[in-house]
């Protein structure tokens, strides 16, 4: 997947597409996790996960052979749409089987060493697509991808997973059905965003999929704009790295600390990390902002999937994980048309200010409102309070 990160935006402009319609093109991706993520998360709730997640691998098997064949702007928009669809099952599918395994008092270590894989592939994935595309073309990158692809369905067939009960359970007495995301497991799939457990780590995760979507589909365009003597896969590499690192240690920290103050932290990276990046002149600047966005990204992603496991439980976890995750998705398939819109009339660097401002808005509305009200939410965001919305083994709060 990593390996279309800096080529697949030089591809649409290279088949006669506009900033706008690479914008669109790239933002179709996540109207396809978008629409499959209910479908999905239900699924892994009431089927499994494993067969979920070898759908996620059969999709990223078949959707790169499309782009031998695809050049129109609409079919371009149709194939990555189909595409999202794997990062939709896998990434449910994946979270939710190493939710089920892992002890609550190691949970967000084993979350953190889960994700580890993911800026492990995007470390590698860019720089090679980068330079697969360069000396041997778009037909090269293309099969390439979809051989990865192939590795990857055939490893998971031989995935299993544990046994849950899959039951819905009858809510605790001790937990109120407005604050319950158990209470909810009746509900439709986008009703669960009345539980105000799940609704600002939704919110925090659609404003990074706003800046992630915005990096992936402009960062290429604005390096080569600037005249740099940059490999946008670089950029990509960088915060892979950046990200990597974080993953080591910051998932076993919230296990001990808590989950609120690396969230908090994460979001201030996010926010520095824009912030430079609109004043990126050089190459310096565009790799230092992708250290600090691989920063946050490293802490903020793990450490949310394991604030979501610890407030949900287990037969419902497949949906809260898509709605969540969810967010992150909508961030991207806005980003994408709308940003791409606004490019034709605003410079590059002023997108990324659009960026900074934004993720200082979700870590304003993190710091105030992640819990039942303002003291106990300034309380958890800076690490000296407990997480009321989370679960103990009973499924009490």
């Amino acid at each position: 997947m990593a390996s279309l990160l800096p080529t697949l935006p030089l591809y649409v402009r290279d088949v006669g597409g506009t900033q706008q319609q690479v914008g669109f093109v790239m933002g179709a991706f996540a109207i396809g996790l978008l629409l499959s993520r209910p479908t999905l998360g239900t699924w892994a709730d009431r089927r499994s996960r494993t067969s979920v997640l070898r759908v996620g691998t059969a999709v990223v098997t078949l959707a790169p052979l499309g782009y031998f064949f695809v050049t129109s702007i609409s079919s371009l928009m149709l194939l990555r749409a189909f595409h999202g669809i794997s990062v939709a099952a896998f990434t449910t599918a994946y979270s939710a089987l190493v939710a089920d395994l892992s002890p609550p008092q190691q949970r967000g270590e084993l979350i953190g060493y889960m994700t580890l894989v993911t800026p492990l592939g995007v470390a590698i994935g860019p720089a090679l697509g980068g330079f697969v595309q360069a000396d041997l073309g778009y037909s090269a990158l293309f099969g390439m991808t979809a051989t990865f692809g192939a590795l990857s369905w055939w490893l998971a067939r031989s995935v299993e997973e544990p046994k849950i009960d899959r039951a819905d359970s009858p809510p605790s007495s001790k937990v109120s059905a407005e604050n319950s995301t158990s209470a909810s497991a009746d509900l439709p799939f986008w009703k669960l965003l009345t539980s105000p457990s799940v609704r600002v780590p939704t919110f925090v995760m659609l404003v990074v999929g706003l800046i992630f979507g915005t990096i992936t589909t402009f960062v290429p365009l604005y390096i080569e704009a600037s005249s740099i003597d940059l490999n946008p896969g670089w950029f990509y590499t960088t915060a892979a790295v950046s990200s990597f690192s974080m993953r080591l240690f910051a998932g076993r920290a919230s296990d001990r600390i808590g989950r609120g103050l690396f969230i908090s932290s994460a979001l201030v990276c996010y926010v520095l990390s824009m912030a430079i990046l609109s004043q990126s002149d050089r190459s310096e600047l565009f790799l230092l902002a992708a250290f600090l966005e691989g920063m946050g990204a490293g802490v903020l992603i793990p450490t949310t999937i394991a604030l979501m496991t610890d407030r949900s439980k287990p037969q419902e976890r497949g949906r809260i994980f898509s709605l969540c995750v969810g967010g992150f998705d909508l961030g991207i398939a806005i980003a994408g048309p709308l940003l791409g819109s606004v490019a034709q009339y605003l410079s590059y660097s002023s997108l990324f200010a659009i960026a900074m401002g934004l993720a200082s808005i979700a870590f304003v509305l993190f710091v105030t409102a992640n819990s039942k009200d303002l003291p106990h939410s300034l309380q958890f965001a800076l690490g000296r309070g407990r997480d009321l919305y989370a679960l103990d083994r009973l499924g009490n709060r």
